[in-house]
């Protein structure tokens, strides 16, 4: 059984939020272009998707990660 303070907190971050609201809105003008058949759009928000997934990264190994030094977590 788990209890709150067994909870690492994963995906609590600023690196989290920060790679998971770009590739949203990577994906919606992904989609909304694919309707429209704007297919350079398409691959530039696949682009996109992919500067979110590297974003993320990059600030999880600067220290806003869920472990990171520079990340501090709040209580719910």
């Amino acid at each position: 059984m788990s209890t709150d303070s067994d909870d690492l907190g994963h995906g609590h971050s600023p690196a989290a939020w920060t790679a998971v609201i770009i590739m949203l809105v990577a994906f919606t003008i992904g989609t909304v272009a694919f309707f429209f058949e704007a297919a350079w759009l398409v691959w530039a928000s696949a682009g996109l998707l992919l500067v979110g997934a590297l974003s993320g990264w990059v600030m999880a190994k600067a220290g806003y990660g869920v472990n990171g030094p520079k990340y501090a977590p709040k209580a719910h």
